[in-house]
């Protein structure tokens, strides 16, 4: 999360107007390369992998786009409501297909509520998991 610090260099117009700036052509390049190549993957995602790895070989991230994204981390929520809009204006269709996305849904819910309860695994038991390739991996640590 943001320090106050980093919100004060946001607020500032060329801390701010860079970072986004920096997020919004990751996101066109993505869009571009997805259309472009014709590729079955969103423009927004691979925008998201481009700035991934630009920010690995660059080796860390400014606190202008730390203190952006996690502003816009922040307020997320405000971001699905034209998702909610969609599919109360495609209840007809959800009501034809409801089995199909039942079949779907329901298998993911159950592995994501089990990814969660292995995360949250260590902060219950007060053990860490072991992890092959890690020193000491032979015994878990209190």
């Amino acid at each position: 999360m943001p320090t106050p610090q980093q919100y004060r260099i946001v607020l500032t117009l060329g801390g701010c107007m860079q970072s986004i700036t920096q997020i919004l052509v990751c996101q066109l390049v993505g869009e571009g390369m997805s259309r472009g190549l014709g590729l079955p993957v969103p423009g927004p995602v691979l925008g998201m992998v481009l700035m991934f790895s630009w920010l690995l070989m660059r080796g860390s991230v400014s606190p202008g786009l730390s203190a952006v994204a996690g502003l816009l981390l922040g307020n997320l929520s405000l971001l699905f409501v034209p998702a909610g809009v969609g599919v109360v204006m495609h209840l007809g269709l959800l009501g034809r297909d409801w089995l199909p996305i039942s079949l779907a849904l329901v298998p993911e819910h159950a592995a994501g509520d089990r990814r969660h309860r292995l995360a949250d695994e260590p902060a219950r038991t007060g053990r860490r998991r072991r992890c092959p390739g890690r020193p000491g991996d032979g015994q878990d640590e209190p």
